[in-house]
């Protein structure tokens, strides 16, 4: 074991949550560590999350509306001009053919860019990064294992900011190729005939909606009876409308029971239905607070039943020093809500004061047109028996 270094504060985990947090608190004088499992920066949003995703909706639709069938489209938007910068987006003109190779290429420069940015405020601000998986030994103490070596560190605050990971179902057997998360599908080597999506929420419409595009026959299937929970339920129905205008199809209030690939192909099961047999099933069933392997127990941190880590209204748990933020924690699974509450912690830490306004935290689903809600849905302020006035505009 290396001998120990001491720092004001270390954050485990470097994503929106933990490299906002870092780069603030080096800004406010603290000599910070950051502990990252992998070796670029920025968490599941930068990897493999938010950004790739965007840059693969961005690219896919560009891809949609250069098809002859839909010129006119990008001339009422006003975009003919943009026609010149398709190349870079792997989309050819000539009779609009799809270079995926390049698509996906884009997509990881994108990402690389971003990634390198971090890394460079990083050096920046001077803040000492650790690659290995990062573990709570005790107060004040982590470990971190780096497949080489075990170094320990000291400090006096330590902040968890470990992020989510795909959730799966009982029964579905991933392989990390034909049947995957989220992952998987932002690289698909080639368009799927037929791709199933389980899972009706954001994650799910986002990328069927690129591959759908591109191309692929795409089938959503959801345990609910509607798309897009927690959405206002009007604004959810007006969306799977248009949604199958552009060709997802959805099957709701299916429970899948199981799915496995068998030869070429895979089969997903449902409860009551018809096996459905395809080429590829992305797992879209939300996502699991990572705070597991953490050591918490050697500081008498426990879980909550689903698995996140309870903390005051300054972030911290209940063991004194340690700190916890972003999708670890109650609250919607969104990388802002991680950034701003490591701004609000370490501020706080710092002598200041540091809030996050929950209620103002806004959510948006990035198909065509992009669906935004903010506050409380007319669901939830009903149930709550908030009175409310309701206005409808429509902007068609």
């Amino acid at each position: 074991m290396a001998a120990q270094d001491e720092h004001d504060l270390i954050i485990i985990g470097a994503g929106p949550g933990g490299y906002v947090a870092a780069i603030r608190a080096a800004q406010l004088g603290m000599n910070v560590a950051c502990v990252e499992r992998e070796p670029a920066l920025g968490g599941t949003c930068l990897r493999v999350g938010c950004i790739p995703s965007k840059a693969l909706l961005e690219s896919s639709e560009l891809f949609s509306v250069a098809k002859p069938a839909e010129r006119r489209v990008l001339a009422r938007r006003g975009r003919e001009g943009e026609t010149s910068d398709f190349g870079a987006h792997g989309i050819r003109l000539a009779g609009v053919t799809l270079d995926l190779g390049a698509m996906l290429g884009r997509k990881n420069e994108i990402v690389e860019r971003l990634t390198k940015g971090v890394d460079g405020l990083f050096r920046k601000h001077k803040i000492t990064r650790y690659v290995g998986h990062g573990r709570i030994s005790g107060p004040g103490a982590v470990i971190v294992e780096t497949g080489k070596e075990t170094v320990a560190l000291k400090a006096r605050r330590i902040l968890i900011a470990t992020g989510s990971a795909p959730a799966n179902l009982p029964g579905v057997r991933l392989d990390g190729d034909r049947i995957g998360t989220s992952t998987e599908a932002l690289g698909y080597p080639d368009v799927p005939d037929h791709l199933v999506i389980i899972g009706a929420g954001y994650i799910g419409l986002e990328l069927g909606s690129v591959w759908c595009r591109l191309g692929a026959k795409v089938t959503v299937v959801e345990y609910l009876d509607r798309i897009l929970s927690g959405m206002d339920v009007e604004i959810a129905a007006e969306a799977k409308r248009m949604l199958e205008r552009q060709g997802l199809d959805f099957h709701l209030g299916r429970r899948v029971m199981g799915a496995q690939v068998e030869g070429h192909h895979c089969i997903v099961e449902c409860e009551g239905a018809e096996p459905i047999r395809c080429d590829r099933v992305l797992v879209a069933v939300g996502r699991i607070p990572v705070t597991t392997n953490l050591g918490l127990e050697t500081v008498g941190i426990t879980l909550d039943e689903q698995g996140r880590i309870s903390v005051d209204e300054h972030f911290g748990t209940s063991a004194t020093g340690i700190y916890a933020i972003g999708d670890v924690i109650r609250g919607p699974m969104l990388a802002h809500k991680a950034s701003e509450e490591g701004i609000a912690c370490v501020e706080t830490l710092a002598g200041g004061y540091g809030h996050v306004h929950y209620e103002a935290i806004p959510s948006v689903v990035y198909t065509y047109p992009e669906i935004a809600s903010v506050g409380k849905t007319e669901e939830e302020l009903r149930e709550a028996k908030i009175d409310y006035r309701k206005g409808i505009f429509p902007f068609l």
